[in-house]
Formats: C-alpha cells, sequence, structure tokens
C-alpha cells in the first residue's frame, strides 16, 4: 500500500513538471498568454508534490524520545557517502519525524521551580547556510513545540545565501503553508558569515531577548522560562543552557553533565576555545545543583541576552569576518564591561557537533585567526604576548587585523576593567605560564643543545615528553613552567614518570597533584620527587622521547637551565 501511494506521487509529480514545461514553451512562444496565477498556482503544485513525497519517507516513531535510530542495510551505502560530504547522517535524519519527542532532560529538581509568568518576550535567531532540510526545520519545530507560545514572539531564520534547491523557494513555501507567522525568514543577498549574519537577525528582531541558535539544534521541555526568568532578574547577565550532544551518526540525544561534573567555558592561550570540568574548580560550587554558574568563556552558538544590552555592550566586532573568535571576544567584553556568563542548568539545548565543516566560507583568510587576534589587541592587554607566542606572524599584522579604533573607543566608553582583572576575578584557576612559577621559558640541556620539547601542538590527550635542538626563539613546543606545586608543566599538562617505566608523559594537571611534583636541585637537575629519578638527556638525538634515571649530580646530561627564574 505504501509503495503504491509513493508509485502515484512519483507519477503525479512527472505529470506536473511535464504541464509546466508545456506552460513555459507556450510563453515563450505566444508571449506570456498563461496568467501569473497559473503559473504560481503550478509552482505551488510542485513544492507540495516535493513536500508529500519528503514526507512519505518519514518513519513514524524512529529516533523518538530522542533514541538513537539506524539505517537498514540497503540505505547505509548511501547514508555513508552523504555523511561524508555533510557531516550529519542526512539520509537518517530525513527518516525521523521533523516533529520528534524529546524526553525531559532536567534535573528533577528543576520540575519543582516556579517562574514568574510575566517575562520578557524572546526573538529567537537561527542562521543557516547549506544546512540539512530537516535538521534546520527539527530546530525550528522543537522551538515552537517546546516554548512557551506568550513568551516566543518570533523565530527569525537567516539565509547566509545558501544554494541547495530545497532551501530556496521550497522552503519560503513550507514555511507560509505549514509554519506560524511568526516564523520569518531573512535571505541575505550574497555570502556574510556568522557573525555579519547574526547582526542581520538581530537587526530584525523585535522581543525584548535575543536568543541565538544553531541551526542544527533541539530544544528540550522547559528550556526557555529559565533563560527569561533570568534575565528578567540580571539584564546584564549573558545566559548560556547546558549543551547537550545529539549524535550526527545516530542522531541520539546525549545528556551531557549534571551538578559538579558540568563543564564550563575556558580558553587556551592559542586563542582556542576550551570546557573546564567544574569538579576541577572546587571555588565554583553553588549551593544548588541548578543554580546558574559563572562560566569564564562561552562557545558562542547558543546564549540568550537582553536585546537592549546585546546593543549597549557592543554586540559583534563588526570587523571580524566568517566565523570564529567572535566568542571570545564577547566573554572578555561581557565580563571586562560588568556583564556576566553564566550556565542555567535547568535549560538544556541538544545540538549536533559536526566533525568537519561541510561548506566552504566566504573567504579564504583564516578568519578564526584574524578575529582572535582582533580580540587579542583590544581586551588582552600585556597578556596578549601569550596568544601572539603561539602566532607570531599576526601580531603586527596590522593589514590582516585590520583598524582596531572603534572597538578601542568602546572598551574606553565603557569603563572596563584589565584583563588582569579578569583573570584574577573571572578565572583564577587559568595558569599563566610566567606568573607564579619557579622558573619558565625553554628547559635546555646545555651540554647537547637540547630542549625539551612537545613536538605535537595537541594537548588534549597524554603524550611523550621529548626533546629536540634548541630554538632561537621560544616556540610554544618548548615552552614549560615549573609552577608553584612543584608541576613542570605546559599550559594544562602535567609531566609524570609512567609507573614501571622511565618514560616521561604529559597528562591532565588537575588532578593527583603529587605524582607530578618535580624539584629543581642546585645541581641542575629537574627532580621527580616521588620516584627521586631526574630528567637524563644522555644519548638522546632530536625528537626522541627523553627518559627519567637515577639522580647523580656528576652526570652532565642531568643539567638543565631555564630561561628564566623567578
Amino acid at each position: 500500500m505504501r509503495l503504491s501511494r509513493r508509485r502515484f506521487i512519483y507519477i503525479f509529480a512527472i505529470i506536473i513538471l511535464i504541464i509546466i514545461a508545456v506552460k513555459l514553451l507556450y510563453q515563450k512562444k505566444y508571449g506570456g498568454a498563461t496568467s501569473t496565477t497559473a503559473t504560481n498556482f503550478l509552482l505551488n503544485q510542485r513544492f507540495e508534490t516535493w513536500i508529500e513525497t519528503y514526507l512519505s519517507n518519514e518513519s513514524a516513531n524512529l529516533g523518538d524520545f530522542g533514541e538513537a535510530a539506524y539505517l537498514s542495510d540497503s540505505e547505509k551505502q548511501n547514508g555513508s557517502l552523504v555523511y561524508s560530504k555533510r557531516a550529519v547522517n542526512v539520509v537518517l535524519s530525513n527518516k525521523i519525524p521533523l516533529q520528534r519527542r524529546i524526553r525531559d532532560m532536567r534535573d528533577p529538581l528543576c520540575k519543582s521551580v516556579t517562574y514568574d509568568t510575566k517575562l520578557p518576550t524572546t526573538s529567537v535567531v537561527i542562521i543557516f547556510h547549506n544546512e540539512a532540510w530537516s535538521v534546520l526545520l527539527r530546530t525550528v519545530y522543537s522551538v515552537l513545540q517546546e516554548s512557551p507560545p506568550k513568551f516566543l514572539k518570533e523565530i527569525i531564520l537567516v539565509d547566509d545565501n545558501s544554494n541547495e534547491e530545497e532551501l530556496e523557494d521550497i522552503l519560503a513555501y513550507y514555511i507560509e503553508t505549514r509554519l506560524p507567522k511568526k516564523v520569518k525568514l531573512l535571505r541575505l543577498p550574497k555570502r556574510q558569515g556568522l557573525i555579519r549574519a547574526r547582526l542581520a537577525g538581530a537587526q530584525q528582531a523585535t522581543g525584548d531577548v535575543l536568543v541565538f541558535l544553531d541551526a542544527h539544534c533541539e530544544v528540550t521541555k522547559g528550556w526557555l522560562s529559565p533563560l527569561l526568568h533570568r534575565i528578567k532578574a540580571r539584564p546584564n547577565a549573558v545566559l548560556i543552557p547546558v549543551i547537550d550532544v545529539i549524535d550526527a551518526k545516530t542522531l541520539e540525544y546525549k545528556l551531557a553533565a549534571r551538578g559538579s561534573h558540568m563543564p564550563i567555558g575556558g580558553f587556551k592561550w592559542t586563542g582556542d576555545f576550551t570546557w573546564i570540568n567544574m569538579e576541577d574548580s572546587p571555588k565554583r560550587t553553588t549551593a544548588s545543583p541548578i543554580d546558574p554558574i559563572n562560566t569564564p568563556t562561552m562557545a558562542g552558538g547558543l546564549f540568550a541576552i537582553d536585546r537592549k544590552y546585546f546593543w549597549v555592550i557592543g554586540s559583534y566586532d563588526e570587523l571580524m569576518d566568517g566565523w570564529g573568535g567572535e566568542n571570545l571576544e564577547m566573554s572578555f567584553r561581557i565580563w571586562q564591561c560588568g556583564g556576566s556568563i553564566e550556565i542555567v542548568p535547568c535549560s538544556r539545548v541538544g545540538h549536533i557537533f559536526r566533525d568537519f565543516f561541510p561548506y566552504e566560507f566566504p573567504s579564504s583568510r583564516d578568519t578564526y585567526l584574524i578575529n582572535t587576534a582582533r580580540a587579542a589587541h583590544v581586551w588582552m592587554d600585556d597578556y596578549k604576548r601569550l596568544f601572539f607566542l603561539h602566532h607570531k606572524n599576526m601580531e603586527g599584522n596590522t593589514k590582516e587585523i585590520g583598524d582596531l579604533t572603534a572597538r578601542k573607543k568602546l572598551r574606553e566608553r565603557l569603563q572596563c576593567a584589565s584583563f588582569k582583572w579578569y583573570l584574577q576575578n573571572v578565572y583564577p584557576e587559568k595558569f599563566i605560564p610566567d606568573e607564579n612559577v619557579l622558573a619558565y621559558g625553554r628547559a635546555r640541556s646545555p651540554r647537547r643543545n637540547l630542549c625539551l620539547d612537545s613536538i605535537t601542538s595537541n594537548d588534549e590527550h597524554p603524550f611523550f615528553l621529548a626533546v629536540n635542538i634548541c630554538q632561537d626563539d621560544l616556540t610554544p613546543e618548548q615552552y614549560f613552567s615549573v609552577d608553584e606545586f612543584g608541576q613542570l608543566r605546559k599550559e594544562n599538562v602535567c609531566a609524570t614518570i609512567v609507573k614501571d617505566s622511565f618514560m616521561v608523559q604529559m597528562v591532565s594537571c588537575n588532578k593527583h597533584v603529587e605524582p607530578k611534583k618535580w624539584r629543581l636541585t642546585k645541581y641542575g637537575q629537574i627532580m621527580h620527587v616521588q620516584s627521586g629519578l631526574c630528567l637524563d638527556a644522555s644519548g638522546l638525538k632530536s625528537s626522541q622521547k627523553i627518559l627519567a634515571r637515577t639522580c647523580s649530580k656528576n652526570t652532565p646530561d642531568q643539567q638543565w637551565k631555564f630561561d628564566h627564574y623567578v
């Protein structure tokens, strides 16, 4: 029966296309004798056929309640091919109903909270460029389904110059015929990138509060009221929902964390955003697991902000191009200029984290780096030295970075605090490699002209410490510190000796400090306190892993000299 219905739809679609073709030929020959009304009718029929064909592919209850879903064996090959291009399992997404249900993911305590019945209205701004049809509309439907109608004033979809066929006239027709009037579509005539596209959406918004969402999200029950309630109480607070994970391959909705396991936003001196575990920051514990949590930075994709405050505080840096860096710039600016950034545990939104970007950016320039360099120059004061240590070619590159006058005047006008204040009061756990340390810089073996070297620039996973030819200029790979607790470390990783081995491994600094303690001896050795072994460069060549051996004050290869001692 289902097969017959599909066959009928396909035949009907072919007939409609033939009629349109005949009509266009007739118009071309006889000068448009057919009326515009008839043309629109035929186009609408074509759109209806496309939509009906699409909806007939949905599988009822597939992925319901956020459960993982899978393709049949016959569909997997095509699914993998499309995934390799789109970074989302679009074939599977197209089979999952657009209005699927998601379980209530909130902490049970959230369900007993009563919120103000007179909350500000909201404009939800969603930017998209060639987003998969089903992923985009599932985002829209989730907002419509899970938001109190009296608080949701509008959803503004900003099309950043997509060129996928279904995102052009068919999407406009679908919105007009199947979605409420509060869903609005704004088309940008040329590709602008995330930052300027969001500004375009914000300029059209009329709600009291702006909520920015990525186009590959699903909000959950009760997500909006906690954000609005907090903004009503603190208009200068920028609020972030807890960001759960929607699996890009199975579309499963996965709970991220709760309570003390909640991740909050940080940054690396490279200029990259990173997550911090709250359990590693005991000062951030709250009285209740559902109280708002201060976060030093935000990922930038999902947040709520009072609309007037958004413009007063400087919106976005309009000279930033494309994508990237805007989240750190806004994070520094909000905190340094008197606002706050908070995670609201009772608001949860699922987000598809993709392995790669499935589209090209409007510029071939490294906008992430250029934008972050702009932020560093304006907001980081002398601490920008640690950012530009990783990006030396950018520090004086005024041609790429552009004019900073307007942003510096904004900082002056708002009387914003220093970056030192930010580090001391907002992000006190942030390690600063040349402050509150015993030694820092290159750790050189004078006998061999070899320096300790991480070899890799990726410290997300444990790696073995090595040596390399000492560079004339200090490089991030050869920048080490011995902190006030005796940890031999880079930014987020500390040295320890692998059990039953003489190898030295760099692991996360945040837990079990004792095995990571080292001592600088009067003989120039770097001694591991727990084992009593010393770093030894004997017989090593460039790029080889360093070993720890029995300490001997008469072994020249155990003597190390840091650039700076404090």
